[in-house]
């Protein structure tokens, strides 16, 4: 524990719902839901109007619009959150070189690394310098917490939302923690939570109270001892700016369960390109390959096969994915796939041992042409190589809810919706006032998808008439 105030816990505030009400003049001070939109999709983030109807994060999304029918439910746009998100990274790095990022909307920072604060009174000018700062470059708020440990930060900049900011005097910490619900502390969970509460404890005074011993044998040594020390308000963890990833992922849950083989067997050589297009950008190889399998009933199996060294080949992953999915029953269907690789490198070796497409003898696919790439039905002939490839009628376009378009005519603009060969489009911009809507035939070649926006600065949309700039930052504070 430090005797200053110094450990910084920013939170931006509903962060991808208020991005959305920023972008969307029409959507400020409304209730936004943003998530997957299918039968099974869940919800994101939900901004702070939606949730006084109930509506939270990790919530279905269906019984999301059963408590809020009347709210904008958006798909995300994770180019906006990384833009904004580095934009706020990038402010909290000059305030130390201790910054540890923990999603795309909060991170820690030590600010005596940095030299920015020695005291309580430095620490709460810079913390409301920062948020200022923050609102500035991309129009939207964030909770900011001070307190001499990880631990009591985050509980403050909980504490401070939204749009606040709360510091926690070293030496007020047993006062501050004693009411608050076990849940409250890290590492207790639903589980544990429950298993304390049938014990008779359910405040964080309550397992001070108890003492070590007794949550020692509650809970055994390594997690009992240190659950009453941070029932204590202790807590030594230091800020750790670099996080080494120790696997990269990626699946996916479908709307309607797989029955057909070989369509399973395509999505998860789908999901393998995906994982080794993100492993690469991280500059990762791997040498265990990961497969995961939720069925209809909701069992989940977890498969694994480990190489002879790490790779970052797409063939190598993709032809291990698939031995693994052979040892997997799907009868009955299957409602969720994954595909990961863990035991991480910085370097790659030859796998001589892989049955790849290489070593079969079999052409590798060619840049845009993986499986991502290749959606056709898997059991219609291949075309003839001695004759000319017969032109493919174009796909039906599809639009999403809340997703970035423009118009040759109307400028930009964002989906409200779409359906019975119609989607509608509301052209505004960050910035201007709400703007005008307009329904368009789904194949208008007119209408093009577009890249989003920044939320600060952006020229107002065809025939809005505002200025640049107009309902600028602080119409977002809503978010």
């Amino acid at each position: 524990m430090r005797s200053a105030p110094t450990i910084l816990h920013l939170d931006m505030d509903a962060f991808y719902a208020a991005a959305e009400q920023a972008a969307k003049p029409s959507l400020r001070g409304k209730a936004v839901v943003v998530g997957g939109l299918g039968p099974r999709g869940v919800v994101a983030t939900a901004s702070y109007e939606a949730r006084r109807f109930g509506v939270h994060s990790a919530m279905p999304t269906a019984q999301a619009r059963r408590l809020a029918p009347n709210a904008a439910y958006l798909v995300p746009r994770f180019s906006l959150y990384r833009s904004v998100s580095e934009q706020v990274m990038e402010l909290l790095g000059r305030l130390s070189p201790l910054v540890e990022p923990l999603s795309l909307d909060e991170a820690f920072v030590d600010l005596e690394a940095g030299g920015t604060a020695r005291d309580a009174a430095s620490a709460r000018a810079t913390g409301e310098r920062l948020r200022a700062d923050i609102l500035a470059l991309t129009g939207l708020t964030g909770s900011v917490g001070l307190a001499g440990s990880k631990m009591l930060a985050k509980i403050a900049s909980e504490q401070a939302k939204p749009d606040g900011l709360v510091l926690i005097d070293p030496g007020t910490e047993r006062e501050l923690l004693g009411p608050l619900t076990v849940r409250t502390l890290p590492g207790v969970g639903p589980a544990t939570g429950e298993h304390l509460r049938r014990a008779g404890m359910t405040t964080v005074s309550d397992l001070a109270e108890a003492g070590e011993d007794e949550l020692v044998r509650l809970l055994g040594r390594a997690h009992g001892a240190a659950l009453f020390r941070m029932a204590l308000g202790h807590d030594d963890r230091p800020v750790v700016a670099e996080r080494d990833a120790k696997s990269v992922s990626v699946e996916d849950t479908f709307d309607v369960d797989l029955h057909d083989r070989v369509r399973v067997r395509t999505e998860v050589e789908r999901l393998a390109e995906r994982c080794v297009r993100r492993l690469r950008a991280g500059g990762h190889s791997g040498r265990t390959i990961v497969l995961k399998v939720r069925r209809y009933d909701f069992s989940t199996l977890t498969r694994s096969e480990t190489l002879r060294g790490p790779t970052d080949d797409p063939a190598v992953v993709r032809e291990a994915a698939g031995r693994l999915l052979e040892a997997v029953d799907t009868t009955g269907g299957v409602r969720l796939l994954g595909v990961g690789v863990t035991g991480l490198a910085d370097y790659t070796q030859e796998d001589l041992f892989a049955q790849s497409a290489a070593v079969l003898g079999e052409p590798e696919p060619a840049a845009g042409d993986g499986p991502e790439d290749r959606r056709a039905d898997p059991g219609a002939p291949a075309p003839d190589p001695g004759g000319p490839e017969e032109p493919e009628p174009p796909a039906r376009r599809h639009w999403s809810a809340g997703q970035d378009v423009r118009h040759a005519e109307h400028g930009p603009g964002w989906v409200q919706g779409s359906g019975v060969g119609r989607v509608t489009v509301r052209f505004e911009v960050p910035g201007s006032q709400p703007g005008r809507v307009r329904t368009f035939r789904v194949d208008d070649e007119a209408l093009e998808p577009s890249e989003p926006l920044p939320l600060v600065g952006a020229q107002p949309a065809a025939g809005s008439g505002e200025p640049e700039g107009a309902g600028g930052p602080a119409a977002a504070r809503h978010g």
